[in-house]
């Protein structure tokens, strides 16, 4: 499998993931008490399993090039607690469909805008009429998902 396939079939299990987090999180929040804790077991859970996998792959830090990272390179974890604590709120409240549609529609959107104007390091793409259209067919998709 080539490095495109086997990034295509990832994203497709870590969507299917996505969407089952949201509910599983959820799950957590009458015995931990808030959906902030919940996502604070999703992430602890998620850590030990990086920390085991980086272990048998024996996957090592490059000290000279951590300490050369930009600040802004080490909200990546911030960015996803956010986002999971936002699934595990809003999964009961809405449905887990119009809350992972949501969440797309807003990855898609800040995606084109990362790569218009070539943010955190990314090859710029401008946004064109090809990619309004994705955008534009992704918001169809939330509203006919939220109206179901």
């Amino acid at each position: 499998m080539n490095g495109s396939m086997a990034a295509t079939v990832l994203m497709l299990v870590g969507g299917a993931f996505l969407a089952m987090q949201a509910p599983t999180n959820a799950m957590l929040v009458p015995g931990v008490g808030s959906p902030l804790n919940a996502a604070l077991v999703s992430f602890l859970v998620g850590s030990v399993v990086l920390a085991v996998i980086a272990l048998i792959t024996r996957a090592h830090p490059n000290l000279p090039l951590l300490k050369a990272l930009p600040w802004y390179a080490w909200l990546g974890g911030a960015y996803g607690a956010v986002l999971v604590a936002a699934l595990t709120y809003s999964a009961p409240r809405i449905g887990v469909g119009p809350t992972v549609t949501l969440a797309i529609a807003g990855q898609v959107f800040m995606a084109l805008v990362i790569d218009h104007f070539g943010w955190f390091g990314i090859a710029r793409h401008a946004v064109n009429g090809m990619r309004l259209a994705g955008m534009a067919l992704v918001v169809a998709g939330v509203v006919l998902v939220r109206r179901s």
